[in-house]
């Protein structure tokens, strides 16, 4: 257990385990709504609060989660609004956010080339303990929205017209969710990277709905394959020197490949299995009882 003896590399774990909890615990819900990207546009506009926190010899993750959220719910707010010019104003956003990220952190005293990167694709040795305090507070946020308001969010972004009939303030649970992702972003963007953090919210659930066809298991099984993706990632990266978002979303999508490669014959096997059951069943039964059992079932 070498990895575990230097502090940097006891911080990157901490903040890699958050990461891996958080990103599918929002991303579920990103994946309902069609959202995928979200979190990629985020991470652009994010990249200005990084800028400014360098800027002003603040603490970046701060800086960025505020600009993050603020992006959020101005990305929203063009949804409900935009219409048909609504892509235009998103694509100037996230464009907007990159390139004011990049400006600002070059004519910062503290800021460089090396900065930069750390933020956009992430970096085990830069994650401080300041990086980890932050990281557990925004991530504690995170899943007491995502696990305590589970219901509510899956009903708004299962059906938004049938969530509001049955009396959900749908554009605040809407806006809950973007500016959740917002945080997520800058909790994923010292490990994953900000260019990288969206494939950790879609990934492991896209994985996890290969072999679950319920809400909750994808949920549970989403928020296991991104831990451990994480964690391998991050030790992967401790001995090979090699990018740790890279691989993290690499391992993701190895995961995903492989668990799509047992999804097939599952469903073959509980195609059998109903089609065994559905013929002892009916098996020497009348037609309306059979329907009968059917209906009360």
């Amino acid at each position: 257990m070498e990895f575990l003896e230097p502090a940097f590399m006891q911080r990157a774990l901490i903040a890699a385990v958050l990461v891996g909890i958080t990103a599918p615990a929002i991303g579920i819900y990103l994946v309902q709504r069609r959202q995928a990207l979200m979190g990629d546009g985020i991470g652009h506009i994010a990249m200005t609060g990084v800028g400014l926190g360098f800027l002003l010899s603040t603490s970046p993750v701060w800086m960025a989660t505020a600009v993050a959220v603020a992006g959020a719910v101005v990305m929203e707010l063009i949804r409900w609004f935009g219409h048909t010019r609504g892509d235009i104003a998103l694509a100037m956003l996230f464009y907007g956010g990159m390139a004011g990220g990049v400006l600002l952190i070059n004519i910062s005293d503290t800021g460089s080339t090396a900065n930069l990167t750390s933020y956009l694709f992430g970096s085990l040795s830069t994650v401080s303990s300041s990086d980890v305090w932050a990281i557990t507070l925004l991530a504690a946020f995170v899943v007491l929205v995502t696990v305590g308001l589970r219901r509510q969010l899956f009903a708004v972004s299962q059906d938004e017209e049938f969530a509001r009939v049955t009396g959900l303030p749908v554009r605040l649970l809407n806006l809950l969710i973007a500016v959740t992702a917002a945080v997520t972003v800058t909790v994923a963007m010292r490990v994953v990277g900000l260019l990288l953090v969206s494939a950790l919210m879609v990934v492991p659930v896209a994985a996890a709905q290969q072999v679950s066809k319920s809400f909750r298991l994808t949920f549970v099984l989403s928020v296991v394959i991104g831990t451990a993706v994480t964690l391998a990632g991050t030790v992967t990266s401790y001995y090979q020197d090699v990018p740790p978002g890279a691989t993290i979303v690499l391992l993701a999508i190895a995961a995903f490949v492989a668990l799509t490669a047992l999804a097939a014959p599952l469903a073959r096997r509980r195609a059998r299995g109903r089609t065994a059951g559905t013929d002892t069943c009916t098996l020497g039964v009348p037609a309306s009882r059979t329907a009968a059992d059917d209906v009360h079932v």
